[in-house]
């Protein structure tokens, strides 16, 4: 079976008025069907640049990238993208905004209409379908934001950052909540996260790049005792503090080196 996700000679080169910035090259992933992986790497490893080429909102300058056998050339649906801001438009209700990705691809009818209902139900969001943004908390606003890429079915999910702006505690929560979630519909997801300890509790392998341009340093493999716990309380299993500083370590060194 072909991985959902796969890279190959990926380059990409930003072009300045008088200089060209080299800030992915030559790099080769693959992600199997299912499959929840995290990049982590100094800054100016390509983290952010990567997760805007799988997404097809970016063209590499070399290399070719496909999701699901199929080359990736522009935005679609079979894409979901959360990011850190959760972009809840303010004058939509908490449903309005979940149905947007929806109406924007053309998919809103009575059936998909009520798989985001149960959307929100699923993710603690039962009596605020009529709220505003503005009545919600951050985290609750992240939720929403969740259903709202959910809700178009995507085969893949890109995760840049969507826990950093939240309050500890929340952030923690949501990340069970999303990892269970994403579990439970065997949705693949690629996140990008400077920390550590969330890289290593959710998913099944860490990616490690390395910065200026950005390649793939060393690839992680999560013990499947923890990666089979949830992300609260893998962080307490024997074995999870030894492969922090593995991939604690192996980054500063990466981040010497450039």
């Amino acid at each position: 079976m072909l991985p959902l996700v796969q890279l190959k000679g990926v380059t990409h080169a930003y072009l300045g008025d008088r200089e060209a910035m080299l800030a992915i090259e030559d790099l080769h992933l693959t992600v199997d069907k299912g499959e929840f992986v995290s990049l982590v790497g100094p800054s100016g490893c390509g983290k952010t640049t990567l997760l805007s080429i799988i997404s097809g909102l970016l063209q590499p300058s070399r290399g070719e990238v496909y999701v699901g056998g199929h080359p990736v050339s522009e935005p679609s649906a079979e894409i979901g993208y959360m990011l850190q801001q959760d972009y809840l438009l303010p004058w939509r209700t908490i449903l309005n905004n979940a149905l947007l990705g929806l109406e924007l691809t053309g998919s809103l009818n009575d059936e998909t209409r009520r798989h985001t209902l149960s959307l929100l139900k699923e993710l603690g969001l039962e009596g605020k379908e009529e709220a505003f943004p503005s009545e919600l908390s951050g985290g609750m606003r992240q939720r929403v934001a969740l259903v709202r890429t959910l809700a178009t079915g995507p085969k893949l999910l890109l995760l840049d950052e969507p826990f950093s702006a939240l309050d500890y505690q929340i952030k923690l929560q949501l990340e069970d909540l999303v990892a269970e979630t994403l579990l439970r519909r065997g949705t693949t997801a690629i996140l990008v996260t400077h920390d550590l300890a969330e890289a290593i509790a959710v998913s099944s392998r860490v990616i490690l790049l390395q910065p200026n341009p950005g390649r793939v340093r060393r690839i992680f493999t999560v013990p499947e005792a923890i990666r089979s716990a949830p992300p609260l309380y893998a962080r307490d299993l024997p074995g999870f503090a030894e492969l922090f500083h593995t991939v604690w370590k192996e980054m500063e060194i990466a981040g010497r080196e450039e």
